[in-house]
């Protein structure tokens, strides 16, 4: 994909950005509803973007952490470290008339791929949007495994690793075209 192209997510509901050479998982293998999912076409990094319910129970930096840790459990995660969490201005994000909360959070989890009895350490970074009008958090999640290239030959130098700017620029660029996703308000 382009790198300044909006991309349609979610059936054109949202759209954003996404960095040079994003591959959508939906091609390769089956995705649940609520998340959209790409891959980087040379290393393990991965950008995921999740609709979920609205953990209400849970206000600002602890909201952040709450998902943290679930991706965590969900992945079987042996160990969780949170390196930092930060509000983001919700000025700089294209979804700022309907986000009432967003927040950015780096860390690292202890995870083993699927048939691996050895886990590795994983840098994650996520923001989180609350978008409490529409009952969701929006979920965004860069994965950044330790040892991110398959091949280092020259044929892949067309597509570096995504950086921390490309994240970025997802979660700024996130608009919102079809609030009917979320059913009847």
């Amino acid at each position: 994909m382009e790198p300044t192209r909006n991309c349609p997510l979610f059936g054109g509901a949202f759209s954003a950005i996404l960095p040079t050479g994003a591959i959508d998982v939906s091609d390769l293998r089956p995705v649940p509803d609520n998340q959209e999912v790409f891959c980087h076409p040379v290393t393990d990094q991965s950008l995921i973007i999740e609709l979920l319910e609205l953990q209400a129970h849970v206000q600002g930096e602890a909201a952040a952490r709450y998902h943290f840790e679930d991706v965590g459990r969900v992945q079987g995660s042996r160990a969780v470290h949170v390196l930092s969490v930060q509000p983001l201005c919700l000025e700089n994000l294209s979804l700022r008339g309907c986000c009432q909360d967003a927040w950015f959070l780096s860390g690292k989890q202890q995870v083993a791929k699927e048939n691996q009895q050895v886990a590795k350490d994983v840098t994650l970074h996520q923001a989180l949007l609350r978008l409490p009008r529409y009952q969701t958090d929006l979920l965004l999640t860069f994965n950044q495994p330790p040892c991110h290239s398959r091949s280092l030959g020259p044929e892949n130098l067309s597509c570096p690793p995504w950086s921390l700017s490309n994240f970025e620029q997802l979660v700024t660029s996130l608009t919102l075209h079809d609030p009917n996703l979320f059913g009847p308000q």
